[in-house]
């Protein structure tokens, strides 16, 4: 069972020792549900392994609070442990950075204010650390799309503490070059596709990574392979090889645009798209956006990474991200948690729902 009335910080550390690797959520999402479902102040919605809290008292604003139950694959990081280092406490575990601290700020604030002076619609999914196809907001938008009516949308992804507009999009693309199979014994009778690649793998290493401005925030854009593919045998000289690519877009533009640019570069090669997310402008000047930012403090900056943010911002929602934790350590080994920061987020996230 999960104790709603407990610090921000052990919700989280009892969010990170229920495993809930994407695909097996079952377990977490049936935890939350039961803490939640006591709460007279909440309407509560299950769908598949996604979990929805809402408030109705009428308020002129809503705004939607989302966060994924889903980690990563543990590798001997649960169960969770606190260490010291110097003066500052951690919180170590998987999931605990991205973003199980975020998802119990959210749980213990939904589950205390109960006269927020916005309507908030708190929202718990499943697969976000997998294709996109499976994911559970994604589903969520299509199946209930009453559930994402809101002014202003907060994604508690790990950003340090602070807020961070906008995400850059993502595409990857497979670039491939055809040869000739022959005997490597007799390499003249073939023709070679991995050395065809040569010039795919120049172009990337030439490549000079943009920086966008995009409403006063500074994206940096990155184009990369991330993997390469090719050889039959040993003796065979091959007839294949595949540059899996990896661009990384500013959200001045669409991911029809991106699909051009990247078609552009390698015009001369097969070219196939095998995913694309487009990214989220920050929407930084909407007035109820200008609110969360004069109540939390500091100032904005970009989200590199792609996030959910995108989702909002594409039904018209502005979205940023805010959540305790170094997105850098989000999937690594030594994830962890400050837990001032979890204890920062929520301070500032009840503050800016209470006007305190």
């Amino acid at each position: 069972m999960l104790d709603l009335t407990a610090s921000s910080t052990d919700i989280a550390r009892a969010l990170c020792d229920i495993p809930s690797v994407s695909g097996d959520e079952k377990a977490l999402a049936d935890a939350v549900e039961r803490a939640l479902r006591p709460f007279a102040h909440l309407e509560v919605v299950r769908d598949g392994d996604a979990v929805v809290a809402r408030t109705d008292l009428g308020r002129p604003t809503r705004v939607i609070v989302a966060g994924h139950l889903d980690t990563v694959p543990i590798n001997d990081n649960v169960p969770s442990r606190f260490e010291t280092d110097g003066d500052e406490t951690f919180l170590w575990g998987r999931g605990s950075v991205d973003m199980k601290a975020g998802v119990a700020v959210q749980l213990k604030l939904a589950a205390e204010l109960a006269d927020p002076v916005h309507d908030v619609t708190w929202i718990w999914y499943d697969h976000e650390e997998v294709e996109a196809e499976k994911n559970g907001l994604g589903r969520l938008a299509t199946t209930r799309p009453d559930l994402f009516e809101g002014s202003f949308a907060i994604l508690g992804e790990p950003s340090n503490g602070g807020i961070e507009g906008g995400c850059n999009g993502t595409l990857r693309a497979v670039v491939r070059t055809r040869g000739m199979r022959a005997h490597s014994a007799r390499a003249w009778m073939g023709e070679n596709a991995i050395h065809f690649a040569a010039p795919v793998l120049a172009k990337l290493a030439a490549y000079a990574a943009k920086t966008v401005d995009v409403e006063g925030l500074a994206f940096r854009e990155g184009l990369n392979a991330v993997r390469v593919s090719g050889g039959v045998a040993g003796n065979v000289i091959p007839d294949l090889c595949e540059v899996e690519v990896n661009y990384r877009f500013a959200p001045d533009k669409t991911p029809e645009q991106a699909v051009a640019a990247v078609r552009r570069m390698f015009d001369e090669y097969e070219v196939e798209i095998t995913d694309l997310s487009g990214g989220a402008r920050p929407g930084l000047d909407a007035p109820i956006a200008q609110s969360f930012v004069e109540a939390v403090g500091g100032a904005p900056r970009p989200k590199y990474g792609w996030t959910d943010v995108a989702r909002f911002s594409a039904l018209g929602i502005p979205a940023v991200n805010y959540g305790p934790g170094d997105g850098q350590l989000a999937h690594h080994d030594q994830e962890r948690v400050p837990v001032r920061q979890i204890e920062d987020v929520e301070r500032g996230l009840r503050g800016w729902l209470t006007a305190v």
